[in-house]
């Protein structure tokens, strides 16, 4: 089939390079012509999707990068896989809205429309639809296939992949679900059906919210834990045992990317406009760990004290600027908003991380533009007043870490010394 892939990101890319390697004729089109100009020439800007997995399919023609609108033509199956940021707390659906009147143009009788982008429940039929119609004079159910599957991309996690992880999908009607069905069928191993768009949009809101609160559950122990003179890594560790009944999560300088910081609230926002009333889970879980990294701030500030230093006019090493290990995904990422603080409060910053490209913008404005890159040196290591340990890529050498830093804040329980403090 013809499929076009609206979005060239974490989520677009890997979808369109696994449907060339199935077999279509993909069209990865996006906005961003620098994105576009990388991919052309085989350079992939996807840590799951490397230089020598894109070559062959760009070689035999079977994926092509575009940004020319035209190319969109003729599709069999198009795949919305945009961002959808929030704005000042309201999500914010224009980048769906203007990919709907892009493909509206070139929508035919008999095609399919795929939306995967993270949003409210309804947003496929009372959004989506509407503006496929006004735009095309087709009417979705009657003249064309309409559905929702929501994304599941981890990135930088080697054992679930797009191809074997779960698939959910959904459509207007029975012949939409069934279109929908059949095209991931032949790129995922598993397909999950589920009998509205709705509850496929829900699913994705569901699983995001239920990580969201129980590493928001974590974090606030491990803040109580402390000032209570408790090992709570250890309790996490002990209860982990429990073979029922129980499942691990662990505390952190906060989250990251765009599933925890942003996708839950649009279940909050879509639950306030609708019913009037507050998803309180969700803003709690919101209100802690929005605040972790200032609370790795203050207790990086505790022990400058301890120590008779001050965090003014110190220097602080960040190791990892990513929001998750071995990745270089910096979307919404705690360590801008802590390196941002920490500059606030006269603090020389400087960060290493081998997957983070240097000058990106993330959060707080552009903080992480600011920082100086270095490599995590035994010079760099030694020179630092306090070493900061926010992402633990396998890249880092821990051991010198441990033995030419003078004092440690792991935030990930990575490492052991007499000079590591442990969030």
């Amino acid at each position: 089939m013809r499929v076009v892939i609206a979005g060239q990101g974490y989520v677009g890319l890997p979808l369109a390079v696994r449907a060339a390697e199935a077999g279509h004729d993909v069209v990865g089109y996006d906005v961003d012509d620098r994105r576009i100009k990388r991919l052309a020439v085989g350079e992939s800007y996807v840590e799951d999707i490397p230089a020598e997995r894109l070559a062959p399919v760009l070689t035999c023609g079977a994926y092509r990068p575009s940004i020319e609108a035209r190319d969109c033509a003729g599709f069999d199956i198009a795949v919305i896989t945009v961002p959808t940021p929030l704005r000042d707390g309201v999500p914010d659906l224009s980048f769906i809205e203007s990919s709907a009147r892009l493909l509206a143009r070139y929508l035919r009788p008999g095609a399919t429309v795929v939306l995967e982008s993270t949003t409210y429940p309804g947003t496929t039929q009372e959004l989506l639809g509407p503006l496929l119609e006004e735009g095309s004079g087709l009417v979705p159910g009657r003249d064309f296939h309409l559905g929702y599957s929501p994304e599941r991309i981890d990135p930088g996690n080697p054992t679930w992949r797009l191809e074997n992880t779960p698939k959910v999908v959904s459509g207007i009607d029975g012949p939409s679900l069934e279109a929908v069905r059949d095209f991931y069928a032949s790129l995922v191993e598993t397909v999950v059906p589920v009998s509205t768009c709705k509850e496929a949009e829900l699913t994705k809101l569901l699983e995001n919210t239920f990580r969201h609160v129980n590493i928001a559950l974590v974090n606030e122990l491990a803040m109580f834990a402390h000032d209570l003179d408790i090992d709570v890594w250890e309790a996490i560790d002990a209860a982990s045992t429990k073979p029922f009944g129980y499942m691990r999560f662990t505390p952190g300088p906060g989250v990251g990317g765009h599933c925890l910081p942003i996708d839950p609230s649009y279940l909050s926002w879509r639950v306030e406009r609708t019913l009037g009333r507050s998803f309180r889970f969700v803003e709690l879980a919101n209100d802690v760990n929005s605040h972790m990294p200032d609370y790795v701030v203050r207790r990086l500030a505790e022990s400058f004290n301890e120590r008779r230093r001050s965090v003014n006019g110190s220097r602080v090493l960040l190791l990892g600027l990513a929001y998750k290990a071995n990745t270089g995904d910096a979307r919404e990422t705690p360590a801008a908003r802590i390196a941002s603080l920490l500059a606030r409060m006269g603090a020389e910053v400087r960060a290493a991380d081998p997957h983070v490209v240097a000058g990106v913008h993330s959060g707080e404005g552009g903080a992480l533009a600011e920082v100086v890159r270095v490599e995590a040196t035994k010079e760099e290591l030694t020179a630092a007043d306090a070493v900061v340990l926010l992402a633990d890529h396998s890249e880092f050498d821990y051991e010198a870490v441990v033995a030419h830093s003078s004092f440690v804040l792991d935030c990930r329980r990575r490492l052991s010394g007499a000079n590591v403090e442990v969030l």
